[in-house]
């Protein structure tokens, strides 16, 4: 197991333990953990469930998609500002200029 894998399994664990704990049963863990897609994020989800405690697969499912919603709004805006910075860079590029004139 190569350290990135050995890094996503531990974040699965926490997640596991986190919703076992609640009396779900650790196949949801898994499932959230395919939706969310990072350890970053699976562990974002294992420390609401520890704090918040919801009293609802309904809950925990709603907290999934908000964090994979802020996941994706971020991407999202990267990919925008790196498209924005390519056409900026193209506007002001003198190669352009000079087909102009």
């Amino acid at each position: 197991m190569n350290p990135n894998q050995k890094l996503w399994a531990q974040a699965r664990d926490r997640l596991a333990a986190a919703v076992e704990a609640l009396g779900w049963p650790a196949e949801f863990a898994d499932l959230l953990a395919k939706q969310l897609g990072s350890p970053k994020a699976i562990d974002r989800l294992a420390s609401y469930l520890y704090q918040a405690k919801p009293a609802s697969m309904e809950m925990i499912i709603d907290e999934m998609l908000a964090i994979r919603a802020e996941i994706d709004a971020w991407r999202e805006k990267k990919e925008n500002r790196a498209a924005q910075a390519g056409y900026s860079a193209w506007l002001n590029s003198p190669e352009r200029w000079d087909k102009e004139e």
